[in-house]
């Protein structure tokens, strides 16, 4: 809408028009057709990945898309029902926040042996001497991330491909130091930890990051972190070793809005990392009391729509007088608000894609069942309220 009227747009924003007629057939092709297959949900009414938004694919893209479809097709689409059996068993069991599902770790191991893996990043060598990521571009990974959006639950990160790690690995290739890169990031592209992103506050609008009120003070030998943070998701799984807090510096000096903030690097296992922890009516120490043997808690799991979203979660946390090291800081002091930009842009493409996938998936979902569920004595599709919408 911004170029047609002349306003400041990159030179490809017109592309979209093409995007939006796409999708638009697609939607109708579904519609029409019926095309849910349970045994491969992916072939049949995905957007042809050749060109996409006027833009055309190299055939390296081609053949990665080619891959990971045909690996969702055989391995992670048909593990759906396990997944959720698995989840539902170790809820059962009390166990919910302690343990991931097996067939995540089963299916990781598959697809990192294929190559399927960290699709996003692109490609750098770490100090341990080995190269990771992948030579695509920002529009062939959109693609690779519609696919996976079909079973956003699972697929992200089978492929070492879900957030909130897939920013924390961006910033670091970017902005880490060795150092940083050696203890963190390595780990992080092996897919042995994970990790999480602490901005949002409870008392501010934080989607503007000059809001953050989160305290962070520079000592002789390293900074002291104070403050609430409320939605971090992925703190709430067990292999969460890394939190990366986005906070105020506090300094005597009038600084720009722009300069004030700081990203640092906060293990999970910092001593006097010190949170609380309730859940419900079940007892503390059987869902946390692992955790506090290092000194680490949690003060609670929110909830979207109803659901916890266990063991991954979206957590309120609390930092009081949390001390780390001098090195612990990314970029720089006062470089936070422009490493968040670097962040949170290709994010947004990313979760757009998964949305756009996870849409075209309900869809079928919705066709099926009118195509096949009788009411009336009649197929649902033939009742004029439900063909209508």
């Amino acid at each position: 809408m911004y170029i047609l009227f002349g306003n400041a747009s990159s030179a490809h924003a017109g592309a979209a028009k093409d995007c939006y007629l796409l999708f638009i057939q697609l939607g109708a092709s579904i519609g029409h057709e019926g095309g849910y297959n349970n045994d491969a949900l992916s072939n049949n009414n995905m957007v042809n990945p050749s060109v996409f938004m006027g833009l055309p694919l190299s055939p390296h893209a081609l053949q990665v898309y080619g891959k990971l479809q045909r690996f969702c097709d055989a391995r992670v689409f048909p593990s759906e029902s396990v997944h959720v059996a698995e989840l539902a068993a170790l809820k059962d069991a009390g166990r919910a926040w302690l343990e991931v599902p097996p067939i995540v770790e089963t299916l990781k191991a598959e697809a990192k042996a294929l190559g399927l893996w960290n699709l996003f990043l692109t490609k750098v060598t770490l100090p341990n001497g080995v190269t990771y990521g992948e030579t695509l571009t920002n529009v062939e990974y959109a693609l690779m991330c519609e696919l996976m959006g079909r079973c956003v639950t699972l697929a992200p990160e089978v492929f070492n491909c879900a957030a909130p790690d897939t920013g924390n690995m961006e910033i670091l290739s970017r902005f880490g130091t060795s150092e940083q890169q050696r203890r963190w990031l390595v780990p992080l592209c092996e897919g042995k930890i994970r990790s999480c992103f602490a901005m949002t506050e409870r008392y501010v609008a934080s989607s503007d990051a000059t809001n953050v009120c989160t305290q962070v003070e520079r000592c002789d030998d390293g900074y002291v972190i104070n403050g609430d943070k409320w939605y971090i998701s992925g703190a709430g799984d067990p292999r969460c070793q890394l939190i990366i807090v986005m906070g105020k510096i506090k300094s005597t000096e009038i600084l720009s809005p722009f300069r004030q903030q700081s990203m640092i690097l906060v293990p999970i296992d910092t001593p006097d990392c010190c949170f609380t922890v309730s859940y419900f009516c079940i007892p503390t120490f059987n869902i946390w009391g692992c955790w506090n043997l290092v000194r680490v808690s949690l003060k609670r799991p929110m909830h979207v729509f109803g659901y916890d979203d266990a063991p991954h979660g979206h957590l309120e946390v609390s930092f009081h007088n949390v001390k780390v090291p001098l090195t612990s800081i990314l970029l720089g002091d006062g470089r936070g608000f422009e490493i968040a930009q670097a962040r949170l842009g290709p994010g947004r493409i990313h979760h757009c894609m998964r949305a756009i996938g996870m849409a075209e998936r309900c869809m079928e979902l919705m066709v099926h069942r009118a195509k096949t569920r009788y009411a009336f004595q009649q197929l649902l599709a033939e009742n004029p309220v439900v063909a209508a919408s």
